[in-house]
């Protein structure tokens, strides 16, 4: 089981990025996916999560700006950020637990990604 998460980078406030995590071992539809991202300093914290049945959850600091979505074809769960914010810049991670729900999703014996840096410059 592999996650490999992608599509990090700089950009200016108001601008855009979407991450990808793709998915290898496993089918994602029968997974909760989530982003999760860990600022310098501070404590990782969950940003967003899809579950099996693709109900959607996001932290209120995110909301209206990121959209989280699934691929079941290319196995991938994407992480659409727009108006991006210098807050928002940290590492990105996603994880994964075979589970129908995101409840209790990031645990550390949960599958986990190596992580893509988002860095905004104000």
């Amino acid at each position: 089981v592999q996650l490999q998460a992608s599509g990090g980078g700089l950009v200016q406030t108001g601008g855009s990025l979407r991450l990808s995590c793709v998915a290898s071992g496993f089918t994602i539809e029968d997974y909760a996916i989530g982003w999760f991202r860990q600022a310098p300093g501070k404590e990782r914290e969950g940003v967003s999560c899809i579950s099996s049945g693709e109900t959607t959850y996001y932290a209120d600091s995110v909301k209206g700006r990121f959209t989280i979505s699934s691929d079941n074809a290319r196995n991938t769960v994407y992480l659409q950020m727009n108006s991006l914010k210098p807050e928002d810049t940290a590492v990105y991670y996603c994880a994964a637990r075979f589970w129908p729900t995101c409840q209790g999703l990031g645990a550390p014996s949960d599958y986990w990604g190596k992580g893509t840096q988002v860095t905004v410059s104000s």
